[in-house]
């Protein structure tokens, strides 16, 4: 394999396989909040026992004892997750493959009244090096008025989190798998809408290896729950300049609506603008998911990315997935994508099977 096949495998091996997320498409079983679920108020992560429960009675095919600890340790909620996945990629002039263990991790919460302390640390196939690191760590507390505040390092609210964080929503926004920040978030919820501001220095990552590329980041994000089954999504965030790079702004609309009990839609749009930069880019992205058979998704993803200052190029991605959730342990994926070049028509396409173990 020669050293450009072998860095655009290092590159797609740590982008493609998605981490635990909370699932969007779960709105159609009139969840409209990750928190419902998650212990982090933006989703993903280490599931609450009522995740668990959930997971169990409703969400997956088959029905099993639960989790190997359970509620055995108390406040303590301890998750184990594994990761093994193949990876097989087509491009011009080439093609890939390979079998791999993505991620292998643990993560923690301990939630005594109002207050929650989390944290994660495993193995992380960032690199062609893997190592053992922690990418998210986070102290919380949340009021009887729903007031809330968080402070560590976390992934700022914005938009909708989708379980694939390479959908060009996420992704090209610097919303990757471990763009986390480290900061403080205000939050407020009621019944019918939640907000969500952050502040903080910069990216973590970016602060520990001190490479130049830190700004202090504020983020804000509203969403209305219009009923059980339709959300409105407005979300905007600031990037100030770093020493490598100008300012950077970003604006977004999202919308989600469940026309039954088997169907969810979610639609985004985006806007960014870089100071300095050529101008402004704009990403579309839209996932349809139908519930074929209890525990079992069907997905299509048609997604859109624009260059800065250039709307007729960019990339169309049409993509389709298949999840099965057979119990409480083990999700089963499979996802192919289809990138091609707007301007020059050149075509990669993108296979991805993984099996989520998470204990």
């Amino acid at each position: 394999m020669n050293t450009r096949r072998l860095l655009l495998f290092v590159l797609l091996a740590a982008t493609l396989a998605p981490p635990a997320e909370a699932e969007p498409m779960f709105l159609s079983k009139q969840y409209t909040r990750c928190a419902t679920c998650h212990f982090s108020p933006t989703g993903g992560g280490l599931l609450t026992a009522y995740g668990r429960s959930l997971s169990n009675v409703e969400l997956s095919t088959f029905k099993s004892k639960g989790f190997a600890l359970g509620d055995s340790l108390g406040a303590l909620q301890l998750g184990v997750t594994l990761r093994p996945a193949r990876l097989e990629v087509d491009f011009t002039g080439g093609s890939l493959s390979r079998n791999f263990m993505m991620n292998a991790d643990v993560t923690a919460a301990y939630r005594k009244d109002r207050w929650t302390l989390y944290a994660e640390i495993g193995r992380q196939g960032r690199t062609a090096k893997a190592e053992i690191d922690s990418f998210e760590h986070w102290i919380a507390f949340q009021s009887t008025k729903g007031l809330g505040i968080r402070a560590g390092r976390f992934l700022p609210a914005y938009g909708v989190r989708l379980a694939d964080h390479t959908t060009y929503t996420r992704r090209s926004l610097g919303f990757d798998m471990h763009d986390q920040i480290y900061g403080v978030e205000l939050s407020r919820s009621s019944e019918k809408a939640l907000f969500q501001v952050s502040l903080g220095p910069g990216r973590a990552a970016s602060l520990v290896d001190d490479d130049g590329t830190a700004a202090f980041t504020a983020s804000a994000r509203a969403q209305f729950d219009l009923t059980g089954s339709k959300s409105l999504v407005i979300s905007a965030l600031r990037r100030a300049a770093s020493d490598r790079s100008g300012a950077d702004t970003l604006g977004g609309v999202a919308f989600g609506f469940a026309p039954s009990r088997r169907w969810s839609v979610w639609t985004e749009g985006n806007i960014r603008s870089q100071e300095g930069g050529p101008g402004s880019s704009y990403t579309l992205a839209n996932e349809t998911s139908f519930e074929a058979h209890r525990g079992v998704w069907l997905k299509f993803t048609p997604q859109l990315r624009t260059n800065p200052g250039d709307t007729g190029g960019g990339v169309i991605r049409t993509g389709v997935a298949l999840d099965w959730l057979p119990r409480t342990h083990v999700n089963l994926g499979l996802l192919y994508y289809r990138d091609k070049d707007r301007r020059s028509s050149a075509v990669t396409k993108t296979l991805l099977g993984q099996v989520h173990l998470y204990f």
